[in-house]
């Protein structure tokens, strides 16, 4: 038995997998990681992966990153962790004027949690609480974006509007409004993407003008929607949002748990639009993909809502691990790389580079609607095949490349620290494939 085939073993047995149907793995193994660096993953036996999709887009800087590394080494001697009620420490207070700092709009306080899920809870359930503070008890109701994903809580799947995840914990649910999506391949020939998500925000417009007494708040995912197949939409769909949610007093949630931290080519997808929303979720790669760590920043106004000596009128919402030191400090260390390295001009030269090499991928019959924004590329193959996700994944593996296409759509959101010869092997394999589907 190899190394690999013994964690293997282990793995089926032990490990129920997250987004899985286990039964699968009888015929597709599981891939057992050893170690990590750069952006190449290593199994147990010694071959490599290329994490074309940085580990579920959380691993900005690729793995085993040495300044993040010895950030943690140097908390470790410190402080682990302490509980954030009643207490605080040096690595959250420092990460939450970081982070305020440099989102948009004046969003000058952070509440934390672990993942992206439990951040749009946050988001859901301090709207909610806002509105009821604030005297107007009728608005309790939320409105999302078709094809919209924002995770798979009960609240999160609310108002969630992929079928896959959703459906089956239907009873569980309260459903909420949903509202078409700005998807630019959605629109009809002769339309453009512009005027597509224009017709859209008119009827986020059109809904709120019937509907904004009783509902909290809208939900977003700015510029890109990343589980409807890496959907991008023009930044006036965004512009209109911000004008039409602050006319009728409904808050602007917006989850920039994947958009965050510069994969769209600004820090903030928010700010392709130059809209600040009234809060702003964030998580995945703010470690670095090194710990789990979330937090949704908002306003004074809504902050100031609570302030009471009624404990009653207080955000009651916590969990044990809220605001880990060990996490905060990893965020810190993210956040030095982006100020020391002008991280947002590298991927510019970057994605231009990686572009140039795409070409002939691009132009190739089978693939349509070639898109990229900031370091998230994506296609969709014109194939008929039911099984297209996970045999072009394993095919991807075969060709040493971690990738994993959501339905027909093929996306690579590498780390930001890919060369250029990983950048080759990423665009030539991946047409290889292309190829002979």
């Amino acid at each position: 038995m190899t190394r690999n085939e013994h964690w293997l073993s282990r793995s089926r047995t032990a490990v129920w997998h997250p987004c899985t149907q286990m039964k699968q793995h009888e015929t597709t193994p599981l891939v057992p990681i050893s170690r990590g660096r750069g952006s190449w993953l290593y199994d147990f036996d010694g071959k490599r992966y290329l994490d074309a999709i940085s580990s579920w887009w959380v691993n900005l800087f690729g793995h085993g990153h040495p300044a993040i590394n010895a950030a943690l080494v140097d908390q470790l001697g410190k402080l682990e962790h302490v509980m954030l009620a009643g207490f605080t420490h040096q690595p959250v207070v420092e990460l939450s004027e970081r982070l305020s700092a440099i989102a948009p709009g004046n969003l000058g306080h952070c509440f934390y949690a672990s993942d992206g899920a439990s951040a749009v809870e946050i988001a859901l359930k301090m709207s909610f609480h806002y509105w009821r503070n604030a005297g107007r008890a009728s608005k309790t109701n939320f409105v999302g974006v078709a094809h919209g994903y924002h995770g798979e809580t009960a609240g999160a799947l609310s108002v969630t509007d992929i079928p896959l995840f959703r459906d089956a914990y239907g009873p569980l649910l309260r459903r909420q409004a949903i509202v078409p999506s700005p998807d630019a391949r959605l629109a009809p020939e002769g339309v453009s993407p512009r005027e597509h998500a224009l017709a859209a925000a008119g009827a986020l417009d059109a809904f709120l003008a019937v509907h904004h007494e009783t509902t909290a708040a809208m939900i977003v995912e700015p510029m890109v929607q990343g589980a409807a197949g890496m959907a991008m939409h023009d930044r006036e769909y965004l512009v209109r949002a911000r004008e039409i949610c602050t006319r009728y007093g409904v808050h602007l949630i917006a989850d920039e748990i994947m958009t965050g931290f510069g994969r769209t080519g600004t820090m903030f997808a928010c700010e392709h639009a130059g809209i600040a929303p009234d809060m702003l979720c964030l998580s995945k790669g703010i470690t670095g993909g090194y710990l789990p760590l979330s937090v949704v920043l908002t306003s004074d106004g809504i902050y100031d809502a609570f302030y009471d000596d009624d404990i009653a009128r207080g955000f009651l919402h916590s969990h044990s691990y809220t605001g880990n030191a060990l996490a905060c400090r990893a965020a810190l260390a993210v956040l030095d790389l982006f100020r020391d390295n002008e991280v947002l001009d590298a991927n510019r030269a970057s994605a231009a580079m990686l572009d140039e090499l795409a070409r002939p991928l691009a132009a190739h019959p089978r693939v349509a609607h070639f898109r990229r924004l900031g370091m998230i590329w994506a296609f969709d193959m014109a194939i008929e095949r039911d099984d297209f996700a996970r045999w072009f994944t394993a095919e991807a593996l075969r060709r040493e490349m971690l990738l994993r296409p959501i339905g027909r759509t093929v996306y690579w959101m590498p780390p930001y620290c890919l060369a250029q010869d990983e950048m080759e092997i990423l665009a030539s394999r991946t047409l290889e494939i292309v190829a002979c589907a």
